[in-house]
C-alpha cells in the first residue's frame, strides 16, 4: 500500500502549484507532472496561505516554543504544567494548531544545524500518553526522521534514505483525498520520499519533534518557515 510513487514524481514547483487548485482527477494530476516549472516566486505565492501555520501550546513539557509558535526546541527541563489530555507526555512531540481533513496542504520546516529531528503528519487520535511500539503509518504517523547521520521514513520495515548533504529545509506535501504524503529537500528542489496508498479517515496534523537537547549539541530549534513569495 505504501510504496514509492508509481506516477511520475511531482516536482516541488508543480506540487506547490497543486496546493492552490481544486481537486483534480488522476488523469489531470498525471498531466500536470509534465508542465513546465513555475518560477520560485510564483509557486511560493500560490501557497501563501501556509504562512498561518503555528504550533499548539499542548506540547511535551520538555519542549520550549517561541512566542509566535513557529519554533520549538527541547529545553532539557520538565516543566510543571496542568494536566491536559491532548498534551504529549511520552514523546517529544508537538502538533500545529491547524488540522486538515480534505484537499491538499504543504508546509516547510527548517532543520539546519540539527543532529536529530522528526517531522511529518499524524492523525488526530494518536495516543498522547502511552508508549507507541513504532511511529509507523499503521499507528497513525507519516514521518521522516534524522538521527545519527541517518535519514529514514518510519515504516515497517523502516525505509532507509540517502543522506542529503546539507539538508536545511524539508517540505511536506499531503494530498488527503489521494492518500499521498511527500517529502522534499526545499533548497535542492529535490524529492526525498513519497508514501502512497495511505488511508486517511480523520483529521491530520503536522507534527514536529526536535528530539533531545543532547548536551547542547542538538539545541537548535525546528522552525516552521514561511513559504516566501519573493525568494
Amino acid at each position: 500500500m505504501r510504496r514509492l510513487c508509481s506516477l511520475p514524481l511531482l516536482s516541488l514547483t508543480t506540487m506547490r502549484r497543486l496546493c492552490s487548485l481544486p481537486l483534480l482527477s488522476l488523469t489531470t494530476m498525471r498531466r500536470l507532472c509534465s508542465l513546465p516549472l513555475l518560477s520560485l516566486t510564483t509557486m511560493r505565492r500560490l501557497c501563501s496561505l501556509l504562512l498561518l501555520l503555528s504550533l499548539t501550546t499542548e506540547a511535551h513539557p520538555r519542549l520550549i516554543l517561541s512566542d509566535d509558535g513557529k519554533q520549538v526546541h527541547e529545553g532539557d527541563v520538565w516543566k510543571k504544567l496542568p494536566h491536559n489530555p491532548k498534551r504529549f507526555t511520552r514523546y517529544l512531540h508537538v502538533l500545529t494548531r491547524q488540522s486538515f481533513s480534505s484537499g491538499r496542504f504543504y508546509f516547510e520546516v527548517q532543520v539546519k544545524d540539527k543532529t536529530a529531528w522528526r517531522l511529518g503528519v499524524t492523525r488526530e487520535s494518536v495516543s498522547r500518553k502511552d508508549e507507541i511500539t513504532s511511529h509507523t503509518p499503521e499507528n497513525g504517523f507519516w514521518t521522516l526522521k534524522f538521527f545519527k547521520d541517518k535519514l529514514s521514513f518510519i515504516d515497517n520495515p523502516v525505509v532507509r534514505l540517502p543522506v542529503r548533504a546539507e539538508l536545511q529545509k524539508v517540505g511536506v506535501f499531503v494530498d488527503y483525498d489521494a492518500g499521498l504524503v511527500s517529502f522534499y529537500d526545499v533548497e535542492a528542489r529535490a524529492h526525498i520520499y513519497s508514501a502512497t496508498g495511505c488511508t486517511f479517515s480523520e483529521p491530520l496534523y503536522p507534527i514536529l519533534s526536535p528530539c533531545l537537547h543532547d548536551g547542547g549539541r542538538n539545541s537548535t530549534p525546528l522552525i516552521i518557515s514561511p513559504v516566501n513569495q519573493t525568494d
